[in-house]
């Protein structure tokens, strides 16, 4: 329980900044706070128990009305977060992607708080957007890319990365969408995913105005890996029905099960259809930062443009999606309007203005998390990170299969989706194990349907998760298990 001190803090309606010696107070408290939580997490249950009508309660209990003290604030924060909250920094979180972030990232996002720079003018906040600039640009050259034809943006994250590839892709194909949409297209455009991709890709055939029935879902083999015959069929059957295929999505790194297309094949399709090739690498992609294991992902760099997200697998706060491509006019044919009103400080200059570069206009200074992590840690650290999940990883496999789990997916990254035998003949068993591994308390895993059965997912996350923790995920599974 946070404990609010004896002394009122000086605070007036007419000072939103509060005075020095207040900020001062409540800095030192919340940053006393937030270290306890950094260094205690795997203290708490991972996950919560889940009591609507008390949630709301709790989220009620102050008003509104009238302002109550900064201490009593924050504590009520503060203990709503650890009592109502999956603890995604706790070592035992072996969940979807949403790693403990590391301390640059956090220091980061507070920086960038403060000062609050305005990313949609180039002007009004030059040392950040070349900042990012030199990310997008390192990064792209890291996937394979030449680095004269980087161009890229941060974005929200990888749904927005899809949706800008989407968008792109419609845009080359059909020069005048952008400004007639999709009524001044004669065919209806179409857009091939893998069954394995990612749900966002539905949803940006649907908000780029296309229709989701535009997506084509292409049928994957038994690795849950697109089938290139397959895709190939389904553009001919397109073609016949006088449809437009415009885009192909290469998934690297599936989000169920780890999965990495073959992008080799399907570039050779996209080249002889004409088809706009997107490597959807939110997560695998980060493979790319490894000397190790970049090799899992050859031939990314055929891709037209690639999803990337940070705040996976590289542990920066959520969200840090980036949009890369090869195609350095791309984002300006798709996005580039001008207002009257924005700066013009910049118009002798050689710049180009982020509002006019995305589908984002005002916002926040996204990359500084990937930037000062990279200065603090360098590719370096990326490596080393990278290297020793996927060994956490391998671990998991080994002692889960030691304890006489079956494993049911194929992959180097760090997701193992297991089980036992019998869970091929009952498909509930998964889940009910799953629930009763939550109510524990002492870890979170997930419930995957992968090659026709209902499996146990971990993901290894947390750069914290080490070979201690992976024992005590077994124990717990074993324990569990036995009290039936």
């Amino acid at each position: 329980m946070y404990i609010v001190p004896a002394e009122s803090t000086r605070f007036s309606m007419t000072n939103f900044d509060f005075d020095p010696d207040a900020r001062s107070d409540i800095w030192n408290r919340l940053i006393e706070e937030l270290e306890d939580y950094s260094k205690q997490a795997e203290a708490l249950p991972v996950s919560p128990t889940l009591d609507q009508q008390e949630i709301q309660q709790f989220v009620n209990r102050l008003p509104f009305e009238t302002p109550v003290s900064p201490d009593a604030a924050l504590g009520h924060v503060i203990e709503g977060l650890k009592k109502y909250a999956v603890h995604t920094p706790h070592p035992q979180y072996y969940g979807l992607f949403n790693p403990r972030p590391a301390f640059p990232g956090i220091l980061a996002d507070t920086i960038t708080a403060v000062y609050n720079p305005q990313m949609a003018a180039w002007s009004h906040a030059p040392f950040a957007v070349e900042a990012e600039n030199r990310v997008i640009r390192e990064l792209g050259v890291k996937f394979g890319y030449p680095e004269p034809t980087v161009d890229g943006t941060f974005t929200s994250g990888g749904a927005e990365a899809n949706q800008t590839a989407l968008l792109c892709a419609l845009n080359r194909k059909f020069p005048e969408y952008a400004v007639g949409g999709v009524r001044r297209i004669d065919k209806k455009p179409v857009l091939y995913v893998s069954a394995e991709s990612h749900h966002s890709l539905i949803k940006a055939a649907g908000t780029a105005g296309i229709g989701r029935d535009a997506v084509r879902t292409i049928e994957v083999g038994p690795h849950q890996q697109m089938k290139p015959d397959a895709l190939r069929a389904q553009i001919e059957a397109d073609l016949a029905e006088n449809c437009a295929p415009v885009m192909v999505t290469a998934t690297m790194g599936t989000t169920g099960t780890g999965a990495i297309d073959n992008i080799g094949p399907i570039a050779e399709i996209a080249e002889e259809y004409g088809l706009w090739l997107h490597a959807d690498a939110a997560y695998g992609g980060a493979v790319a930062l490894s000397g190790k294991y970049r090799g899992l992902i050859d031939g990314i760099h055929l891709a037209d443009s690639i999803t990337f997200d940070a705040h996976k697998w590289i542990s920066v706060p959520m969200g840090a999606g980036i949009f890369l491509t090869r195609h350095p006019d791309i984002l300006s044919r798709t996005f580039r309007i001008t207002a009257d009103y924005m700066p013009k400080e910049a118009g002798g200059m050689q710049v180009t203005d982020p509002y006019t570069h995305s589908l984002q206009w005002s916002r926040r200074f996204t990359g500084l998390k990937v930037y000062l992590t990279l200065l603090m840690f360098g590719w370096e650290g990326l490596d080393e990170l990278i290297g020793r999940q996927i060994e956490t990883g391998n671990r998991l496999r080994r002692e889960l299969e030691g304890a006489g789990w079956t494993i049911f997916n194929k992959t180097p990254l760090p997701i193992v989706c297991f089980g036992r035998e019998y869970y091929r003949e009952q498909p509930g068993a998964a889940m009910e194990m799953c629930n009763k591994v939550l109510e524990s308390g002492r870890a979170w895993i997930s419930v995957y349907k992968t090659g026709g059965v209902n499996a146990l997912r971990a993901c290894i996350t947390n750069y914290a998760t080490d070979a201690e923790s992976v024992a005590g995920l077994v124990e717990t599974l074993g324990e569990v298990e036995k009290r039936g």
